[in-house]
């Protein structure tokens, strides 16, 4: 049951790939663009860092799938991108491997593929921690999601309905595992509110995980008999909204869900995310073209996002905060909702100091 739930989550998922609109609130963020503010390209630098842990590049392999023998393919594939191109990788829940051992390899193919890579392991919020520490030691893992997915249990026909133990286990997971944990959304988004939490359970980094990509939920709707829980579709917030939700709220924060391209990416990391993440685009793109089409369009999106910072004059990823960024339509009516101040946003580069710090100038 549970491969074929697997199966299932990876055609549901492309299907809602090939039918997704194409607006999102990314689309209502943008650069105000300063023509004078450009670098030249030796100058950036794609690294970032974040709650001690370092990554070539802000873009990675965001968690997808394992457990059956088709999504071990999957993942021999997306380990092999991987590799090729130097982003981090995070594997599918392991729940599958602590029910049935014999689909381990459908997961410990992502460190097999890729020995020297970045590699996280991933566990819902009711795994005990010897699970959590059987997770990290099946990849070899330098780091432990734990995905929160109310919605989508909610909507599964064999989901879990209880919830209140999920704090405490977090906790817990956090203080027996050896490498950073990082708590996830599914699809739906991490509030301020919720960061604020993870931060006093010992979490150290968060994936806001917004709506905009796969809806799990409707998924688990597909899957139902009579499909009767569409009320849930779409349920919760957009990243580009959890990302202004999470100013200023202490921990480190990346971001993924319904990131479509480079601008996107750069977006999300002129927000404040350290790293964005991408599932369902590049499982389309593995699925339609191979891992030569994936490898393609990973380093191509890692080019044009130098590109992009070396017109915005950003040397780093984390440089692009300083960026001036206006906020629109429904995205700016949930700022104003949630207090969220915008206007200082779109004046961030103001300064003649900072102008200065940004194009190197000593004038």
């Amino acid at each position: 049951m549970s491969a074929q739930r697997k199966d299932d989550h990876v055609r549901l998922a492309i299907e809602q790939q090939h039918t997704r609109t194409a607006a999102n609130q990314f689309d209502e963020v943008s650069f105000v663009h300063h023509a004078l503010a450009g670098i030249d390209r030796p100058q950036v630098s794609l690294a970032t860092s974040f709650a001690g842990i370092s990554w070539p590049v802000p873009l990675y392999i965001n968690a997808m799938t394992g457990g059956s023998a088709n999504t071990g393919a999957i993942n021999r594939d997306l380990a092999i991108a991987a590799r090729e191109t130097g982003v981090p990788i995070a594997s599918g829940s392991v729940n599958a491997y602590f029910k049935d051992a014999s689909c381990a390899d459908t997961f410990q193919v992502l460190r097999r593929e890729n020995p020297d890579g970045f590699v996280m392991a991933n566990v819902n919020a009711t795994a005990s921690t010897d699970n959590a520490r059987r997770a990290v030691d099946l990849l070899g893992a330098n780091a432990l999601q734990i995905h929160l997915n109310t919605a989508q249990e909610t909507a599964m026909p064999e989901g879990d309905r209880s919830f209140s133990a999920w704090v405490g286990q977090i906790a817990e997971i956090c203080a027996a595992v050896d490498v950073p944990v990082i708590v996830k959304e599914v699809g739906n988004g991490l509030s301020r509110e919720t960061l604020v939490t993870l931060e006093t359970l010992g979490v150290r980094v968060a994936d806001l995980s917004g709506r905009g990509g796969t809806d799990f939920a409707r998924i688990e709707n597909g899957r139902r008999e009579l499909a009767d829980y569409a009320f849930l579709h779409g349920w919760g917030q957009s990243t580009a909204a959890c990302l202004l939700d999470a100013q200023g709220a202490g921990l480190p924060v990346l971001a993924s869900g319904g990131v479509r391209d480079p601008l996107d990416v750069a977006r999300a990391l002129a927000l404040g995310a350290r790293g964005v993440g991408v599932s369902g685009g590049f499982l389309r793109t593995l699925l339609d073209g191979g891992v030569s089409a994936l490898v393609a369009q990973i380093s191509t999106w890692l080019d044009q996002l130098a590109a992009l910072q070396t017109m915005l004059g950003a040397r780093t990823p984390q440089d692009l905060t300083r960026c001036d960024l206006l906020i629109q339509g429904s995205l700016r009516s949930f700022c104003a909702d949630r207090g969220i101040q915008t206007r200082q946003l779109a004046q961030r580069s103001s300064s003649i100091d900072a102008l200065r710090e940004m194009t190197g100038s000593t004038r």
